[in-house]
């Protein structure tokens, strides 16, 4: 019996417009659903004599800030006050994953190191600094090191003066903070990645005289890197998230002040739409930076 012939399918244009079709279709229901929503809060706030409006951020805020990198008045507005604590969020982010990212990758490099002693430092580091909270982090450094000892208050201020910034014990307390409990896992991921690199790869480096620096730094890390940049992606964002923290600690970032802001105005749903955009943005930042990043390292690679 000579076999039937198979049932034709559908025409290749004829299932792409049906799947354009389909992602069209859920696309409009969902921003349907986001309109009702918006629909029935609008309805809600109306009844209630709080109607959506961004009006209020054009008057003064009149409450105080510590020290920022930008200058600020309590005769400002309240969106100034925003974008002041946006860019004091943006610091301890940036200066924390620049010395993270240095710590991590010191700590993951140890971990192969010959030096016995080198090597348990390294992996006492991780096993502390990622099983305490990231809050403990910064009650540590901000009550026992800075508000406990003098001469580390003294030290800042003296740092300070030094580079003319306006760098206080909040903010070095937040920053060294996240520095350490995020340079842990980063640490983790350092090493994940340099033991995806085949073990031939140390034994053709020693082979050819090589110490174990040289290794690493020409031969280990840039092929590990391909292993290591997904992971410092997850990282570096979770760094940027864990800087809500900053109001345990009494920093002015943009989270301290949409509180603030909501606690005088009663604008809630606009200062937690301010909040959301801030650090969506700053999220979205990362993650593309580390996208091309990453891309650049495959191609290239």
């Amino acid at each position: 019996m000579s076999p039937e012939p198979p049932a034709p399918g559908r025409p290749p244009g004829q299932r792409r417009l049906l799947l354009i079709l389909l992602q069209v279709a859920i696309g409009l229901f969902v921003l349907g659903v986001i309109a009702l929503l918006v629909s029935n809060l609008q309805v809600n706030l109306v009844r209630r004599g709080l109607e959506l409006s961004f009006d209020w951020l054009g008057r003064p805020a009149r409450f105080p800030l510590p020290r920022s990198l930008l200058s600020y008045r309590t005769e400002d507005s309240y969106d100034w006050a925003f974008v002041v604590g946006f860019v004091n969020s943006l610091q301890v982010v940036v200066v924390g994953l620049v010395l993270a990212t240095v710590l991590g990758g010191i700590g993951g490099a140890a971990s192969f190191s010959r030096n016995w002693l080198l090597r348990q430092l390294a992996n006492l580091y991780v096993a502390v600094a990622r099983n305490v909270p990231p809050l403990l982090h910064l009650l540590f450094w901000y009550v026992v090191v800075f508000l406990g000892m003098p001469a580390a208050r003294n030290g800042v201020e003296t740092l300070a003066g030094w580079l003319r910034l306006p760098i206080s014990v909040e903010f070095m307390a937040l920053l060294i903070g996240l520095t350490v409990y995020t340079g842990a896992y980063i640490s983790e991921v350092v090493r994940g990645g340099i033991n995806s690199v085949p073990r031939g790869q140390w034994e053709a480096a020693r082979s050819l005289g090589l110490g174990e620096g040289r290794t690493l730094r020409l031969i280990i890390l840039p092929q590990a890197l391909r292993a290591i940049l997904p992971g410092l992606n997850s990282q570096y964002i979770n760094l940027a998230k864990n800087s809500t923290l900053a109001i345990a600690v009494g920093y002015s970032d943009i989270f301290s002040i949409a509180n603030t802001t909501f606690t005088q105005t009663g604008r809630s749903i606009e200062a937690f739409a301010l909040l959301v955009a801030g650090f969506l943005a700053v999220d979205l930042l990362i993650s593309g930076a580390m996208n091309i990043l990453n891309r650049l390292v495959l191609r290239h690679g």
